[in-house]
């Protein structure tokens, strides 16, 4: 079993501390709910007396159901989406005008976000398709849809992003909308701060989901289950791959594999000597037959036997080091949003 234990106290202080320096926040709860699961999101976020909840995809919304505000999704709608609701709580991101026009047909003035296009490139409203959407939104009751606000959102580091915002919200002043409202994503605070000051007729609303919901990692800790250990020596045969143990040692089956993320791993940027000379060094690992897992036993992190199976992975343990018993609990590391938890204990 792989369990998430959170320290209920610390949690939820973080929770109250980022609500609190942030005014207009709307949480972020999308994909796996950041390890915790959406509902357990949606549910905490009414605690925190915000009106507003984000989530990734329309198949979320349902996910959501125990938040009472308004629920927005933040992948564009698009006229092929099937799984779409056009509820008076939901908020729709648009970014095309063709969108902008088909939307206005789904329903009674369905609620969006104009999303621009920032330098992240990945989709959103030039600065010449947000002026055509003031035009036909100029209409006011007759243009079909309720504008929210409009949406940045901004690549992470690479970084000040205030001049880019500044160029953005421009545009928007130029396109002469009917909002004065922007949702921004992935500003860092003091930039957010300066902006405020910039553009104090404008209403900065901040999208946040990792500094919120892990902001506060010293709460949060995971622990496997050690489910067999089996004393093997040097040459003995074992598991799927029929591979031979390197020395004398035990093989340590512990909850966890690749159906909880386990052994996945996400691409990455490399962009510093460091990270590129760990890449290597792990890639001579590779080939060598070696894997370093993430669990950790007698104060080591433990390499893989063979790779992770579905629910469960094998470790090879040296002779002389502490061997665990069948229940005991050994650490984990894992990446919060790509894991995938048996039971989630808040302590």
């Amino acid at each position: 079993m792989i369990t998430l234990y959170v320290d209920r106290t610390r949690w939820e202080s973080n929770l109250q501390h980022v609500t609190a320096i942030h005014p207009g926040i709307v949480p972020v709860a999308k994909g796996n709910g950041y390890g915790f699961g959406i509902e357990t999101l949606a549910a905490k976020a009414n605690d925190l007396g915000v009106d507003t909840l984000a989530v990734g995809t329309y198949d979320e919304i349902d996910q959501a159901h125990a938040f009472e505000g308004s629920v927005m999704v933040l992948t564009p709608w698009r006229p092929f989406e099937t799984r779409a609701t056009y509820d008076e709580r939901v908020v729709h991101t648009v970014g095309r005008i063709a969108d902008l026009r088909d939307l206005a047909l789904k329903a009674e003035r369905p609620r969006v976000v104009l999303e621009l296009m920032t330098s992240m490139l990945r989709h959103g409203f030039s600065a010449r398709g947000l002026r055509e959407a003031g035009e036909i939104l100029g209409g006011g009751e007759d243009s079909g849809v309720s504008v929210d606000g409009i949406a940045l959102h901004m690549p992470m580091g690479h970084g000040s992003h205030v001049a880019e915002v500044d160029r953005l919200v421009n545009d928007v002043v130029a396109a002469e909308l009917p909002t004065r409202r922007i949702y921004v994503s992935h500003l860092p605070d003091n930039e957010l701060a300066t902006l405020r000051a910039s553009w104090s007729d404008f209403e900065l609303r901040p999208r946040i989901g990792t500094a919120l919901w892990l902001g506060d990692r010293g709460a949060l800790s995971v622990k496997a289950t050690v489910l067999d250990v089996h004393q093997v020596e040097r040459g003995e045969v074992f598991g799927y791959r029929g591979r031979s143990a390197p020395r004398h040692g035990y093989i340590v089956v512990v909850s966890g594999g690749t159906a909880h993320g386990i052994g996945l791993e996400a691409p990455n940027a490399n962009t510093s000597l460091k990270d590129r000379a760990a890449a290597i060094a792990r890639g001579g690992m590779d080939a060598a037959g070696f894997v370093r897992s993430p669990f950790t036993i007698d104060g080591k992190q433990r390499l893989f036997a063979e790779p992770p199976h579905m629910q469960a992975s094998m470790l090879f343990l040296p002779a002389g080091a502490h061997v665990p018993a069948v229940g005991d609990e050994i650490d984990v590391r894992v990446r919060y949003t790509a894991t995938s938890f048996d039971r989630t204990v808040f302590v």
